[in-house]
């Protein structure tokens, strides 16, 4: 929004809202115009618009749509449905009068990214680490011409007040009937700006909202699946849940997971021994949890890490392992060497996973908006960093050769690089739940077993298997 809007806002909302909502005069100017990945806030010589003016580290110019300071309406990134996207909230509205789209007053909902852990919250601060909420800042799908998504951390919080730590602003819903007949968290608290009563996206409608998505139907995953692996042979693959439940399908071995314990933090990745006969589970907070044959080699629990944990890879003798974090810090546990990281660059999205090079002698890391790091002896094949991408880049995946990649993204969309073949996405088809992960579908496959690199899993959050070129062995979903 605009800074006189933030000026207005926050002179009204700090003495109407709860402390709970942590909206007061301080926190709203603090956090009123946050850009790019969520670090470079109004704190700084220069006129706000001149901060807004980054464009979402886009080339885009200071005068188009995307430099505008404006979220993008929720029903262009979210297939047309005028609705909050899956894994966002409702944090707070506004009101605009007089428009002609309502004759009369019109409604803004703000939706927020959901943050994965609590880092950067805290202190009267209520917004985590970009690390944390898995938001892609950038322009929406209509690049320069569209409004921004994922950038600004903002809130006026009149919705959800029992949530005190969130994310980004993904988009903003639009409507004619009040917010709070449509979500009933919100309160009746008002700010208004008048200058938004024109905005406008053809895909929104006059008529209330349509209702979001039905409940997850699964109660099996509670649509908070973390990660997918394959087996050792290919003829099956298991997939974790962030409440540390393991799924096997195949011939996965099941040996143990964590339901019904309580975790420090969620569990965001696995990994398999060679033998097949073991596996690992890794936490946000670096915490380690070894089944089967798999040896606990150390962990990064109860260290103090500058961003979560966000996946891991073992070592081709799995007397190894590596944890990534999402500022591309990397932690080498056991026979696992060191080789390199990006812990302390400056990136425009945050790493969201890495995959090793058959030797153990080189990884690749994948940020959110496709940007491929390789290390050691990882070639560097392609990336889709500075590439529009319609949903962030979530997981990836190597060929046996380690002469190619796999990206995934949360829509389902693959994008192949080196010798990695593409054989189909789910990429322009309508999902149940987001994508969060993919796994090749034999996990110790060799060059020299095939003269094509074998097809590959996909898992959606609530357990749905996609199977490309691979064996379908069942799933919850």
């Amino acid at each position: 929004m605009s800074t006189t809007l933030v000026e207005r806002a926050s002179t009204f909302l700090g003495t109407r809202l709860s402390r709970r909502s942590f909206i007061n005069r301080s926190a709203m100017v603090g956090s009123a115009i946050a850009v790019g990945s969520g670090v470079d806030l109004l704190l700084k010589p220069g006129t706000a618009y001149g901060a807004i003016c980054t464009c979402a580290h886009t080339s885009c110019g200071c005068g188009t749509t995307c430099c505008s300071g404006f979220s993008e309406f929720c029903c262009s990134i979210n297939d047309g449905h005028n609705y909050c996207p899956t894994d966002t909230i409702m944090g707070g509205w506004w009101k605009a009068d007089h428009s002609s789209y309502c004759g009369g007053p019109r409604y803004y909902m703000d939706c927020h990214a959901t943050c994965d852990c609590t880092t950067g919250c805290g202190g009267g601060w209520g917004f985590c680490e970009p690390g944390c909420d898995g938001a892609n800042c950038g322009c929406g799908p209509a690049g320069c011409d569209s409004w921004v998504t994922g950038c600004f951390q903002f809130r006026y919080g009149q919705c959800n007040q029992q949530i005190d730590c969130i994310g980004r602003i993904v988009c903003r819903v639009v409507a004619c009937v009040p917010p709070w007949t449509i979500d009933p968290t919100c309160t009746t608290t008002l700010a208004v700006d008048n200058s938004t009563a024109e905005m406008n996206a053809v895909c929104w409608t006059t008529d209330p909202p349509v209702p979001p998505p039905a409940a997850c139907g699964s109660s099996v995953t509670e649509c908070q699946v973390s990660g997918l692996v394959s087996s050792v042979s290919g003829n099956g693959y298991a997939m974790v849940t962030r409440f540390g439940s393991v799924l096997a399908y195949g011939d996965f071995a099941l040996l143990g997971d964590l339901s019904g314990q309580a975790l420090n933090q969620p569990i965001v990745g696995m990994a398999a021994t060679p033998s097949g006969l073991g596996y690992w589970l890794v936490a946000s907070d670096g915490g380690i949890f070894a089944f089967g044959d798999a040896p606990f080699l150390g962990s990064m629990g109860g260290y103090r890490l500058n961003k979560p944990i966000v996946g891991m890879t073992a070592t081709p003798s799995g007397l190894g392992y590596w944890l990534v974090a999402s500022d591309g810090g990397i932690f080498a546990i056991g026979d696992a060497p060191f080789l390199g990281s990006m812990g302390g660059y400056r990136f425009n999205q945050p790493i969201v996973g890495m995959t090793a090079t058959p030797s153990g002698l080189g990884y690749w890391l994948v940020a959110s908006d496709g940007g491929i790091f390789a290390i050691g002896d990882a070639p560097f094949l392609g990336s889709m960093g500075s590439h529009p991408l319609a949903r962030p880049i979530v997981g990836m995946a190597a060929t046996p050769s380690g002469r190619g990649y796999w990206l995934v993204a949360s829509d389902g969309g693959i994008f192949a690089f080196g010798d990695a073949p593409f054989d189909g996405s789910m990429g322009g088809q309508v999902l149940q739940r987001p994508i969060v992960g993919m796994a090749r579908a034999a996990a110790n496959m060799t060059p020299a077993d095939t003269t094509k690199a074998p097809g590959y899993w996909m898992a959606g959050s609530d357990g749905g298997i996609f199977a490309f070129d691979a064996a379908f062995y069942g799933s919850p979903a």
